[in-house]
């Protein structure tokens, strides 16, 4: 062994390369890591109007920032969850030996995007969740004029 580190394939160099970097268009939310994570609308392109750099702005506004202009320090900013449904036909179901719950939802993000996903709950969270449907239910007999 010589000590010196060996790229993962002749290609590729010293570090693995495995995902495409990320190059932010015009418009896009990016977190500059350079500036503790601080998220900035993406407001020019390098090249663009000869800028050599990507500049930022606070999505509210606010002055602009530089970032390298190979994005090394830019990572993309996922998409916010909105709200959570229950998967229709799917089950919850109790493992005994983990003493917890799982309840198949579907997760809505800002994008329009969904994805499946579960949600896992203890022993004590399935107590708390079973009050608080109840509740829900009572008040839901209630607006329609029913007895509880």
């Amino acid at each position: 062994m010589t000590g010196r580190r060996l790229p993962h394939l002749p290609s590729q160099g010293a570090e693995l390369g495995t995902a495409a970097p990320f190059r932010p268009r015009l418009g896009d939310l990016a977190a500059d890591t350079a500036r503790k994570g601080r998220v900035g609308v993406v407001v020019t392109l390098p090249g663009e109007d000869s800028a050599t750099t990507y500049h930022l702005r606070p999505p509210g506004g606010g002055p602009a920032w530089s970032a390298p202009a190979d994005g090394t320090t830019l990572r993309p900013v996922p998409a916010q969850a909105t709200h959570v449904t229950l998967l229709p036909g799917r089950d919850a179901v109790y493992d005994p030996r983990a003493r917890q719950g799982s309840v198949p939802v579907e997760i809505y993000f800002e994008d329009g995007s969904t994805r499946e996903g579960a949600l896992v709950l203890t022993s004590a969270e399935l107590e708390r969740l079973y009050t608080q449907t109840s509740r829900l239910l009572d008040a839901h007999e209630n607006a329609l004029g029913g007895t509880t």
